[in-house]
């Protein structure tokens, strides 16, 4: 009994599960996949009447999302840092300028977002008017920034499909070198597609979150508790893939 309770305790999917839940982004996910499948369960629940199990998983779904507050203090440094960056780098210019338009979006969510949880903590107060503007405002920022990544994406991809396509009709090179050179570029050149359509897949469905909630969408509980849930899981297995090769 002790040697099986060791193997499971020891297990490597053991190991790189506190791999991923030592990183900030990886319980950041973790709780934001709970937090929207609480949503879901919680409109499901609701929808045939169960309304006093409806309120236990709305309950962990607002205090998960309080807590991934939390979490996300001093990140838009990070976002800042990102346009400092994309300022000194050259490139395209129309991914060049979506990047930046994409990570100012996020750093004004995410600083309304630090006053809104703020207030509901009553480190300060907001009249509940003021409150509700801010949250809106944030949601407005949040909205901006996942269409600026949209468009980065498909701008990317289109770039990469005709590098893809260039590569590939240039036929051979002769030396095996070149060859294995080219084979290279190709290689590196669809990982980068194929990264871009998987951020292209999960901002489609992001961006129904801010939509709602600044009132563009008039979606249910339950379809943006889905979409916030399969995002959650994609992005979580960004996360164990990146944990993982460390």
């Amino acid at each position: 009994m002790a040697s099986v309770a060791s193997q499971l305790i020891l297990h490597p999917v053991a190991s790189r599960a506190l791999k991923l839940l030592n990183t900030t982004l990886g319980r950041d996910k973790l709780y934001r996949a709970v937090q929207y499948f609480a949503r879901f369960l919680a409109w499901f629940l609701l929808s045939r009447e169960y309304k006093i199990e409806a309120a236990r998983w709305n309950a962990l779904k607002s205090h998960l999302a309080l807590a991934r507050k939390l979490l996300r203090l001093g990140k838009p440094l990070e976002n800042l840092q990102a346009v400092l960056r994309a300022l000194q780098t050259s490139g395209e210019s129309g991914e060049q300028i979506t990047t930046i338009g994409r990570h100012l979006g996020y750093f004004g969510y995410l600083t309304l977002d630090t006053l809104v949880w703020a207030n509901a903590v009553k480190f300060f107060n907001l009249k509940p008017s003021t409150a509700e503007k801010v949250n809106k405002n944030a949601n407005r920022f949040w909205f901006a920034g996942i269409l600026f990544s949209i468009t980065h994406s498909l701008l990317k991809a289109g770039r990469l499909a005709n590098e893809i396509k260039k590569l590939q009709s240039s036929g051979s090179w002769g030396e095996k070198g070149a060859e294995t050179d080219r084979d290279m570029k190709l290689q590196a050149l669809r990982s980068a597609r194929e990264a871009t359509r998987y951020q292209f897949t999960l901002d489609m469905l992001d961006v129904w979150l801010p939509a709602a909630n600044i009132g563009l969408v008039n979606f249910n509980d339950g379809i943006l508790g889905l979409c916030g849930l399969i995002t959650s899981l994609m992005a979580l297995r960004q996360q164990w893939i990146a944990v993982s090769k460390n």
